[in-house]
């Protein structure tokens, strides 16, 4: 196994002053329950979410905080850290049981966040920083979310100004089942229900926050209304 750290240390050109950490990054649960990478897993991902949140307010320095974090959330996922997991090829490098088959996607995505909390812990934030951007640059500068949907704007507002998530809530079920008809219902604290109608919960309730939004705007509040 140390030639294989060794291996591993040239890839990410990084040299571990304590390589059990390095070790640890690796070991599934299911070789060494007790020495498992499970808690550097929590760490690395808080440590990746840190470093880019900070890159995107630089690059993004004017952006809207909702739009912000749309852009965070498709960063930091299991998807980019599957995508670094195989580019460092970390499936020749986890301990695993020989019960298990094969290595699953879930599995080299948490190793690549443990990966990342072990460097952090190893040699600090800005060797950690360099290695997140490294892989991570490119996407952030790619990042293409723009726009903010009326649902996600409800509940920001309703946040920012209630400190609670506004209330939805079913109201109607119709139509044949290739053709269904929602409708659905929103509230903030202190204001009334409205509806909307969609083909689905989804859209019904896009429409119901739109309205609601809208209404918020108008200073209208204490009035209920239907959209269709």
């Amino acid at each position: 196994m140390k030639n294989n750290l060794e291996k591993l240390e040239k890839k990410l050109k990084i040299k571990f002053k304590d390589s059990s950490l390095l070790l640890k990054s690796m070991t599934h649960k299911s070789y060494d329950p007790i020495n498992s990478y499970e808690k550097l897993e929590f760490l690395g991902d808080r440590v990746l979410g840190l470093i880019i949140s900070k890159k995107l307010l630089e690059v993004y320095p004017d952006e809207q905080e909702g739009i912000l974090d749309k852009k965070l959330a498709s960063l930091v996922n299991r998807k980019k850290c599957l995508e670094v997991a195989q580019f460092l090829n970390l499936d020749e490098f986890i301990l695993i049981s020989n019960s298990k088959k094969k290595i699953e996607n879930k599995i080299l995505s948490d190793s690549c966040e443990a990966l990342i909390g072990a460097i952090y812990l190893d040699q600090g934030l800005k060797i950690v920083e360099i290695f997140i951007l490294e892989f991570w640059s490119t996407h952030i500068k790619n990042s293409l979310v723009t726009f903010i949907d009326s649902k996600t704007k409800l509940q920001e507002y309703s946040l920012k100004k209630f400190k609670i998530l506004p209330t939805y809530k079913l109201i109607d079920n119709s139509g044949p089942k290739h053709k269904p008809v929602f409708k659905i219902a929103v509230r903030l604290k202190n204001s009334d229900f409205v509806s909307a109608q969609g083909s689905s919960k989804k859209e019904a309730q896009q429409k119901a926050a739109t309205l609601l939004l809208n209404k918020i705007g108008n200073k209208w509040i204490g009035m209920t209304q239907d959209i269709y």
